[in-house]
């Protein structure tokens, strides 16, 4: 973990948000651990179901795998989780590098109770519980709406964003994740690749890959191509004077058709496109300079 936390605002600001939503949140490391939650009893019903060990640990890789997808999306990602109930998570960043998770979850989502039991008792048969006991503590769950589950998974976005805003998550400044992230920040535009900074960094190929994948969802060379796509539509919105053959050598690319090929890929749509929808017309006589 290189992340800290102030725990105090952190589980007042916890605390407000399931007084407004009724629905208890977690907050994870950036190692997908538990860190804290309000309230800090789970929901009766998983309580139960991580009675068993299998399902304990199941909850724990449900947990994990939610994480990995919603850093992949980097957005919140709703989902079903191993036992049949709908849960939530977002990943939090500071700058490109990921700090904590904020998750929700244990609600009962279905289109009546009858399916969400049957659903859920099929899910949890594989950990030998008792049937009747676990199908009286579903029935005890509220219903809650999709629209509302989407709903707070907005809220919980911005939950998130605002976490660092205010401080509650912050880096430890010396933590060898947080240097690397900060020298890709700027450095991206340069000729900058894995066994690069491996050897800046004196780590193995292994460890980087295993930092790239936890932090940003993705290779470190995918990574710095996204970072210098971000780059490119920035310079095309807002350089009109330089034409696209020089926004493409600003930002990293040495091959312009490759740059093309890349920008045209990632973003649905050419460079030229995409300056025109952005409303940034190059001056006359600049934009056909290659």
């Amino acid at each position: 973990m290189f992340s800290s936390f102030d725990f105090v605002k952190l589980n007042a600001i916890l605390r407000d948000f399931y007084n407004l939503t009724g629905i208890r949140i977690t907050v994870f490391d950036d190692a997908c651990r538990e860190i804290t939650s309000y309230p800090a009893q789970v929901a009766p019903v998983c309580r139960y179901i991580r009675g068993s060990a299998a399902a304990a640990s199941a909850c724990h890789a449900c947990d994990r795998e939610a994480c990995g997808r919603a850093l992949a999306l980097r957005a919140p990602y709703v989902y079903r989780c191993h036992a049949g109930l709908t849960e939530a998570v977002t990943p939090v960043f500071r700058g490109d590098l990921v700090v904590a998770y904020v998750a929700f979850g244990h609600l009962f989502c279905y289109p009546s109770r009858a399916e969400g039991r049957a659903a859920i008792l099929l899910s949890c048969r594989a950990y030998g519980l008792d049937e009747a006991a676990l199908a009286a503590l579903v029935d005890a769950l509220p219903d809650t709406e999709e629209t509302y589950i989407l709903s707070a998974a907005h809220v919980l976005e911005a939950l998130a964003n605002y976490l660092c805003m205010d401080r509650m998550i912050m880096l430890r400044q010396q933590a060898l994740q947080v240097q690397i992230d900060e020298y890709i920040s700027g450095h991206f535009t340069e000729d900058i690749n894995a066994d690069s900074l491996c050897r800046r960094f004196n780590i193995g190929r292994t460890a980087l890959y295993e930092f790239a994948r936890q932090n940003y969802g993705m290779g470190i060379a995918r990574h710095v191509r996204q970072l210098r796509i971000e780059h490119a539509k920035q310079l095309l919105a807002a350089r009109p004077e330089l034409n696209i053959s020089e926004i493409a050598d600003a930002c990293g690319f040495s091959d312009y058709n490759y740059f093309i090929t890349v920008f045209s890929r990632t973003v649905g749509m050419s460079p030229r496109k995409y300056r025109v929808r952005e409303g940034r017309a190059a001056p006359e006589g600049t934009e056909n300079r290659a």
